[in-house]
């Protein structure tokens, strides 16, 4: 799963184990008391992993936004990361990537006056000072899973179909924040990124391996592409089925693109791809490279391709010919659930049940110790 044999790595072993044992020691310390986690009076969804990135965590806190959004007033906290400001901050109209984060601007340009953003890396200053600011009926915290001073009321976690935390290791061996037997702390466990074709007997194999509590629910999620959507005219929308004559330039800064690149090349005649770090801030230098790129390309049917995370740092670049911006397109995706109906149905209740309780748990998770082993 790592791509391969690295020596190097070898020497990153006992480091990893270090770091698991500081964060075992830590747990220990949350579950006996020692180190205190805080409630809060209003239904809490914490939504986050085991590992660092790529588990689609942005299009899951979008699916839960649109779920709830039309029926209660609800807040997105996240920590901002990679933003240029300090402390807590309430997403306002002036706000940018830069500000308050690209993931929370990427949801606050979504969602607009339907719901609050706030960042703070201290969670805890960030719900009462949300509280403060805001009359609200729940608040989703944002990759929360290992931030414990926090009690959520409801955790879920994510974990990716082809990387999954049962077969992963410690950082920097691996991608593990935390031990994967930490995973009896979610109440929901959502596997993410699956093949749409995924077979009944995949799925028992998987809830075998995670090793699911009774109180637990599992559910497999896959992402649904969009239509290509310009990043400075969202009105100009282009379907995938209409770019394979098309040769492109791809772009992204995410944790995972995998899936990404391979979409494109399935839709297009050729793909040159540029990939930058998890949240990268984009430079003038990086808009020519990618606007060189572009104009090496002589044939006239071509696009430049990104995400919607990146396009929200694109568009507020200065650095773009005018010439170019029209053939700068992301591509959006959403959540689709896998299985019948019913499943989809079932996640949707819980969550809505939970939240119309008014209250830090639900009648569904009423009396399950959540660290009984």
């Amino acid at each position: 799963m790592f791509g391969g044999f690295n020596f190097f790595r070898i020497f990153l072993y006992p480091i990893a184990l270090l770091y698991g044992a500081g964060v075992g020691i830590r747990n220990f310390l949350y579950e006996a008391k020692v180190l205190k986690s805080k409630s809060y009076n209003i239904p809490t969804i914490s939504i986050g992993n085991l590992a660092v990135g790529g588990t689609g965590k942005t299009p899951h806190v979008e699916y839960i936004i649109t779920l709830l959004k039309n029926d209660f007033r609800i807040a997105m906290l996240s920590r901002g990361y990679k933003r240029k400001t300090k402390g807590f901050r309430l997403a306002g109209e002036n706000d940018n990537a830069s500000t308050i984060g690209d993931e929370p601007y990427q949801i606050k340009q979504k969602f607009g006056k339907d719901i609050c953003v706030a960042v703070d890396a201290n969670r805890q200053r960030g719900i009462e000072n949300l509280l403060k600011e805001e009359t609200l009926n729940a608040i989703i915290m944002d990759d929360a899973f290992q931030h414990r001073k926090v009690h959520a009321g409801l955790n879920i976690l994510l974990t990716e179909f082809h990387s999954p935390f049962t077969k992963d290791h410690f950082l920097p061996y691996g991608r593990l924040r935390e031990h994967p037997h930490e995973h009896r702390r979610a109440h929901i466990i959502i596997v993410t990124k699956c093949p749409k074709n995924i077979k009944p007997i995949e799925k028992r194999l998987i809830d075998k391996e995670i090793k699911i509590y009774p109180f637990q629910y599992l559910f497999f999620t896959s992402l649904k592409y969009g239509d290509l959507t310009n990043v400075f005219d969202p009105t100009d929308k282009i379907k995938l089925s209409d770019i394979s004559q098309k040769h492109a330039i791809g772009v992204s800064g995410i944790a995972n693109n995998k899936h990404f690149k391979s979409k494109i090349q399935a839709h297009t005649l050729s793909l040159k791809h540029t990939s930058y770090m998890d949240h990268h801030d984009y430079s003038a230098r990086d808009i020519l490279k990618i606007q060189a790129n572009f104009n090496q390309i002589l044939d006239d049917h071509k696009i430049i391709i990104t995400t919607e995370k990146d396009a929200v740092k694109l568009k507020n670049n200065d650095n773009w010919d005018e010439s170019v911006k029209k053939y700068v397109y992301y591509l959006p995706i959403k959540v689709v659930f896998l299985g019948n109906e019913k499943q989809e149905d079932e996640f949707k209740q819980q969550i809505t049940k939970y939240v119309k309780t008014n209250r830090r748990y639900s009648k569904l998770y009423k009396g399950q110790n959540l660290y009984s082993t």
